[in-house]
């Protein structure tokens, strides 16, 4: 499963000429090369500037780090990196023949994307874990803040371990008699790609990764978020229902929404390109098929892919008020003086759930709750004094 496929280099302009087939140096028409230039720059700017504000938001705000939060950073983070490392060369791979770049590069754009792709999917399937433990299961030991660092380091370390094979295989390599032509020069063509014994080796590690990576985990992630949307529904139509409780099961059902929505566009973001690798890799295509591929469809497959890790801090802003107004809080203290942000937790007078007292019942205050969901409130006019106040509490 190559990332950026350099086995489908070839273009229907080539021309034999002394046994020598010669490409244009750039693929497309100025037009075209300007609308993927477009295209890919509005990505870029989306992945670097929503996720770096995500990190910003998170990190810088104590409260701000609670298991569902921690996960969502780690999910901004591999975003983060598809923006900065993948866009650029898969851009760059869609405008000209050839791969412009060395044996690292190849190697490495191909592992991160890789490990970015894997640990995005293998962070949504721990969020809904989460979820699914803390709603349907809510008398049982809740994930801690340490635990789901722990968590983080096995995801990177298991999507390592599923790319590793695939990396191992890149090469760049020099086509025979293959060159590109730009106006009076002639280059040599080289390619970037997975350099399998056997091709039979090729399909069977790309359906393992498809099943591994995207076919069973969105299964899994599908079949929690039923059981939590059934149970939070059954507890909205309970009759007797304590109205706090009730709003309680209301604000879950929010952020239940906003993670639904990051699962169903990552499925619906990645399923054209995963479909694009597995008809490459079964389907024995003609020289011409292969162009359209590697011309367009691969091109605005990889975008579409790539435009998931930009749209994902937008959901976070448009369903989830909280993360909108920590979003207008680091923005806003880019122009004042004074760049810190201010977070007060809420008092509470309940106790937490699941939590007993061990000085009686009687004049007992819990000042504090464990933060849960997505934080950050009460947005108190921030371009004042710059303060953040109250913590959103699931």
């Amino acid at each position: 499963m190559a990332l950026l496929d350099g086995s489908t280099f070839n273009n229907t302009t080539d021309t034999a000429m002394d046994n020598r087939t010669i490409l244009p140096y750039y693929r497309h028409s100025t037009a075209m090369a300007l609308s993927y230039i477009l295209s890919y720059i509005l990505v870029l700017l989306l992945c670097v500037g929503g996720n770096g504000l995500v990190c910003l938001v998170v990190l810088r705000n104590r409260n701000m780090r609670s298991v569902t939060n921690l996960f969502i950073l780690n999910l901004a983070i591999s975003d983060l990196l598809v923006g900065v490392f993948c866009v650029p060369t898969t851009l760059i791979d869609s405008l000209i023949s050839g791969w412009p770049f060395d044996q690292m590069t190849c190697t490495m754009s191909n592992l991160i994307q890789g490990m970015s792709v894997s640990a995005s999917v293998f962070t949504l399937v721990a969020i809904a874990v989460d979820r699914f433990t803390g709603i349907v299961y809510p008398f049982r030991h809740r994930t801690r803040p340490v635990t789901a660092l722990f968590a983080i380091f096995f995801i990177w370390l298991l999507a390592f371990a599923v790319i590793f094979p695939s990396a191992t295989t890149l090469t760049v390599t020099h086509y025979d008699n293959a060159y590109m032509e730009q106006g009076n020069h002639t280059y040599p063509l080289f390619v970037c790609y997975e350099d399998w014994s056997q091709p039979e080796m090729r399909r069977v590690y790309t359906t393992v990764i498809f099943v591994h990576v995207y076919l069973a985990p969105l299964a899994l992630i599908s079949v929690m978020y039923g059981c939590i949307a059934t149970k939070l529904s059954v507890k909205l139509h309970e009759t007797g229902l304590a109205e706090t409780r009730r709003m309680r099961s209301r604000r879950r059902i929010k952020v239940i929404k906003m993670l639904i929505m990051v699962a169903v566009l990552f499925m619906v973001s990645w399923l054209p390109l995963w479909t694009l690798w597995l008809l490459a890799d079964y389907q024995d295509l003609d020289p011409q098929q292969i162009d359209f591929l590697s011309n367009y469809l691969f091109p605005v497959a990889h975008w579409l892919a790539f435009s998931n890790s930009g749209i994902n801090p937008i959901i976070y802003g448009f369903f989830n008020e909280n993360f909108r107004r920590g979003f207008q809080a680091a923005v806003a203290c880019r122009s004042c003086t004074n760049l810190g942000v201010v977070v007060r937790p809420a008092r509470f007078i309940m106790p937490p759930p699941n939590k007993v007292s061990h000085e009686g019942s009687k004049n007992v205050h819990y000042s504090q709750h464990t933060p849960i969901g997505i934080q950050l409130q009460d947005f108190n006019r921030v371009g004042l004094n710059n303060r953040v106040m109250g913590a959103w509490v699931e």
